[in-house]
Formats: C-alpha cells, structure tokens, sequence
C-alpha cells in the first residue's frame, strides 16, 4: 500500500525549452522499428514469459494534477520500491511534444502524456517508436478567459495560449475555436490568435491581461480561475460523451517494452496501487501531491486551488480507447496530422494481467 509522507527519490527536472530543441535520432527509430510489438489496436501479445529485467527507468511526467498517478507513486516511494533493482531516474516537462521528443530520441523509456502528443509521436516514428500501455487521468482541463468575456462570439482578435503546439490541450483549443467559425494557424494568426506558453508563464500574462484566455490543464485552470480572477468559458468534459476523455496515459518505448516486459508490468503494479490508494485517500492524495508539486515547481498551490482542481479529473487506469480515434479526428481536422489506422498503438495485455493480479477489474480494448 502506497504510504504518504517524505520524498526519498531525487526527483530530478529538466527544462522542457531544452528537451525540446532535441531532434529525433533517427538511429534510435530505426532502432524501434526493428523491435515493434505484434499488438492491434485495442490488445496486444506483450507478456512477461521473454525480455530481461531492465537496469534502469527514465520516466517522464509533468508536475500537473492532470499526472497525480506518476507524481504520486514516484513521491511515496512505491514506484521506485516495485521496481526493485532497476534504477529510476524521472524527468519533469511542461507539455506532451517536448516529452515525445525525448522518448523518441531515446532520452526517456516510459512516458505519462497526453493523447494528442502520443499520436503524433507514434505516426512520427513510423508507428514502432512508443506504445499506449494503459490510462492514468481523465478530465481536468478547461478554456479560463477574461472575466469581460462571456462568449465565444467575444474571441475574435484575441489570443489565447496552450501548453505547446501540437499538444492535447491545444489540439482541443484548436479544434473547438474552428467549431465556432474561427481560423488559426499554426504561427499564431487568423481569427484568434494562439500562443503557446509554458503553464506557469501563462498564469503571469493572464493576470497582467497580455492574453485573455487559455486552454490548459489542472492545476492551471483553476489557478487561472482563483489567482488570475477568470472564469471557465469551456469544460472539456462538456465536449465529450458522458464527460469521459483520456487526459493522461501512460506510453512505453517499444523497444524497452519488448525487452523489458516484466520492469513495465512493475511499473504498472505501482500505478494501480496508487491510483487505488488516490480514490480511496482523497485528502491525503491531494496533500501529497500539491506538496510534490511545489517540490519539483517551487511554486504553491492554493488549498482552494487544488480543491477545486481535484473535482474536474479523476485517476484511472482505462487509456479509454475508443476516445482516442476522436482525439485523432480532432487532430487532423486541426491540420495537425494525417487520418491514419491506429492499429498497434494499444498493446494493454500486462495491464490486464496485472488488474486481474491485483483483484481489479480489466479495461476494454475496444
């Protein structure tokens, strides 16, 4: 059972404007062509009968409420002591793109990241550089604008930011900003203009009124909400059938998991023992996690803010994987990508396994 308390793991950040300027070695894809998993879309083959325990982890994560799985199973220690003797090493970012950057340049074994920025990856690697291993968060993210805006009729001649280009949260701005009868572009023109900012930046030109609004992830929405003095204009969970959208999943380097299936299936051990111990401990969960927050961030979350950040997403171990193929639809509609099969970016067969190990219920593969 997952234990609240001190941080015994080095927690150790990078800058994501770093990460980011990385390019994609094309070695290390080629590399993961040669060592794809056989899965289809909604199952797979992975399991733990071949591969070898594997030295070390590099996970990557975001310091959000949006990745309370891995914040809180690498704070506590439960991750590092499933995983045994393989080494962790963790990597914090501020959005999905720079992340899959480093996943796919070989920086990074396993990654908690968005839909829309594990898409991209995926076709980006000719589909052999990562595969979606399970879910981790649903919900939490939100459009916050200026109090003086009431409408969307209002946006136009504005800007608005999103964590990065290309990620979940600007994939969704993008796509429902086109709802309304607006133009973007990827340079920030058109009708309104979108501007990618790193979350913490974004709360700063918010409350000095250099942008009115923004599409971002919890905690940010409702700091955005409680310090910036704006209002929700756009809950994502509105958008979709009975609210219910991957925010969060997690992703391997397929590589490492054809190698290495028995440290992912610790990994995915440690994942669903805390996010049962999250939905069961809410109050703890939420000390534990603003705590590691301002740990990693240096910067506080409000009692208020995280309060209200924890009733807009929820952990899960389901990646829901018919919202991906919308997640994808919405991507290419925004230009983003092209239409493609997503056949093989599933492989959830040692999730599985080790729900029904732990005496939990099994996540569909359709």
């Amino acid at each position: 059972m997952p234990r609240t308390g001190k941080f015994p793991l080095a927690l150790r950040t990078a800058s994501a404007l770093v990460v980011g300027a990385l390019t994609l070695a094309v070695t290390s894809a080629c590399a993961h062509a040669t060592a794809g998993t056989s899965s289809a879309a909604g199952g797979g083959s992975t399991g733990t009968s071949s591969g070898t325990a594997a030295s070390s982890l590099r996970l990557g994560y975001f310091a959000n409420v949006t990745h309370s799985t891995a914040i809180a199973e690498v704070a506590n220690g439960t991750l590092a002591k499933d995983l045994g003797s393989t080494t962790l090493s963790t990597t914090i970012f501020n959005a999905g793109p720079a992340e899959m950057t480093a996943l796919l340049s070989g920086q990074l074994d396993a990654a908690y990241v968005g839909p829309s920025s594990a898409l991209s990856a995926w076709t980006k690697s000719d589909k052999q550089g990562l595969t979606i291993v399970a879910g981790a968060e649903t919900g939490g993210a939100e459009l916050v604008v200026d109090s003086s805006i009431t409408s969307a009729a209002q946006l136009k001649g504005k800007t608005i930011a999103s964590p990065q280009l290309g990620n979940t949260q600007d994939v969704a701005l993008r796509y429902w900003l086109k709802q309304q009868g607006y133009t973007t572009n990827e340079q920030g023109g058109g009708d309104v203009s979108i501007q990618p900012e790193a979350n913490a930046t974004t709360l700063s030109l918010f409350e000095q009124g250099k942008i009115q609004g923004a599409w971002v992830p919890e905690p940010w929405a409702s700091r955005l909400v409680v310090e910036g003095k704006g209002h929700v204009l756009v809950d994502e969970k509105s958008l979709w059938p009975a609210g219910e959208f991957a925010t969060t999943n997690l992703v391997v380097n397929t590589a490492y998991l054809k190698a290495h299936p028995q440290t992912v299936a610790e990994l995915l051990d440690a994942q669903i023992a805390v996010n049962k111990w999250i939905t069961a401990n809410p109050a703890a969960a939420q000390t534990l996690i603003s705590g590691a927050i301002k740990k990693l961030t240096g910067s506080t979350i409000k009692a208020s803010e995280i309060e209200r950040a924890w009733t807009e997403e929820s952990v899960t171990n389901d990646p829901l994987v018919s919202s991906l193929q919308t997640s994808l639809d919405h991507a290419v509609a925004d230009g983003l990508l092209k239409s493609t099969s997503l056949t093989g970016i599933f492989d959830l067969t040692l999730l599985n396994q080790e729900l029904t190990k732990a005496g939990e219920t099994t996540v569909s593969t359709s």
